[in-house]
């Protein structure tokens, strides 16, 4: 029953007590600017320490003075630029597809591609782990989503098999965003294949870190660049910019610039991080060894914090519920040492983390510093309480 005096947002301050029991209230904690002596960064998604590099900072600043703040408009109005197109052709050769589409996000590229490749008709399966984007996304497309077991191929394939719709969609992310485990990417293509569907991939945790030279887990698989693949990525991670692309055949991309709407009503992606990402790619190109770098962190990482040796730049620490893995990461950062903190929503419930990420150019000082302070944290939460 509606209370007359009742304020129409009182029921926030219900679910924000609600989240506070829960331990499940999040709250923004700006990070302090470069020169401040910050924490040692175990949390971010700049893998292959190219936020900060010069030169990618230089790319971004090349882009203002030529193109100015702003791409002005949406990218079929006036936000489109030659920048743009040369970064989109070298991303598509540097991950062995034929054509790229950049857009303002790794998460507008989710959305887009998969509303624009399905619809009424149509039939999505995805993966139970997929990332919200690519969740938000089936939730859009209004086509008939069926939902597998992570990891699972043979539930796939009969999700596939049983299927009336013409049109299928098989939905992943390559790397676990939370996990950092790898898809079964030639099971689950053999998959499509047989049953006649079109494999997306999301490489947001592949690329710079998989494959030969930071390429991707498709292109490691031999999947890169095959008629009825499509991937997308972000440039936010690996690269240390702004925004995302798909990447696939050029009859897929032609097919984007007319129906997705997140393509065709947002804004483009402004100049400064299309720049920047560029220059990312150009440094990721001429220096290979840095994602080979980036697993060789994640695997020191994992020793000192107990946990199994990793298969990419995500390391999680599973400590069960909430207030455990909050105290941990609250604990970390007392001593110098930002750690990420994953909880429900973000993963199953009693599968709270501390999620690790590896960075490549971390000091072996620094390296050193954040395991002995990893040690010492998991081992008091092993035993009752971080010390």
């Amino acid at each position: 029953m509606i209370r007359p005096d009742a304020h129409p947002l009182a029921w926030l301050d219900e679910r924000a007590a609600a989240r506070t029991a829960a331990g499940l209230r999040r709250r923004l904690r700006p990070r302090p600017p470069a020169g401040a002596d910050p924490p040692i960064d175990l949390a971010g998604n700049d893998y292959l320490g190219l936020a900060a590099d010069p030169r990618v900072v230089a790319g971004g600043i090349e882009a203002l003075r030529v193109w100015g703040a702003g791409a002005t408009g949406s990218r079929l109005v006036t936000g489109s630029t030659t920048l743009h197109r040369d970064l989109e052709t070298e991303l598509a050769g540097f991950c062995g597809f034929a054509d790229a589409l950049v857009f303002s996000s790794g998460y507008t590229a989710n959305l887009g591609v998969v509303t624009a490749l399905t619809g009424p008709g149509a039939l999505i399966v995805s993966d139970a782990a997929a990332h919200a984007s690519l969740v938000d996304a089936c939730r859009l497309s209004r086509a008939r989503v069926v939902v597998v077991p992570h990891a699972d191929p043979a539930a796939v394939a009969a999700a596939l098999a049983a299927r009336t719709e013409e049109r299928a969609l098989v939905v992943t992310d390559t790397v676990g965003s939370a996990d950092g485990d790898l898809a079964p990417l030639r099971a689950l293509h053999r998959a499509c294949r047989e049953h006649h569907a079109v494999l997306l991939a999301d490489e947001a945790h592949g690329l710079g870190v998989r494959g030969p030279g930071g390429r991707g887990l498709l292109a490691e698989t031999g999947l890169a660049g095959q008629d009825d693949v499509v991937a997308t990525v972000t440039l936010s991670k690996a690269l240390g910019s702004q925004g995302g692309a798909v990447l696939g055949p050029p009859a897929v991309i032609a097919h984007l610039v007319d129906a997705a709407r997140s393509f065709i009503f947002d804004t483009g992606l402004a100049p400064a991080p299309a720049g920047s990402a560029l220059a990312a790619l150009r440094v990721l190109a001429a220096e290979p060894e840095r994602a080979g770098e980036v697993l060789r962190v994640a695997g020191v990482l994992a020793a000192a914090a107990g946990a199994p040796v990793p298969v990419s730049a995500v390391v999680p620490v599973v400590l069960g519920e909430p207030g455990p893995a909050v105290a941990a990461a609250a604990a970390c950062l007392a001593r110098g040492v930002h750690v990420g903190c994953f909880r429900p929503p973000s993963v199953p419930p009693g599968t709270s983390r501390l999620r690790l990420t590896a960075r490549a150019g971390l000091s072996a000082a620094e390296l050193d510093r954040a395991g002995s302070v990893l040690a010492e944290v998991l081992d008091g939460v092993r035993a009752g309480s971080p010390r």
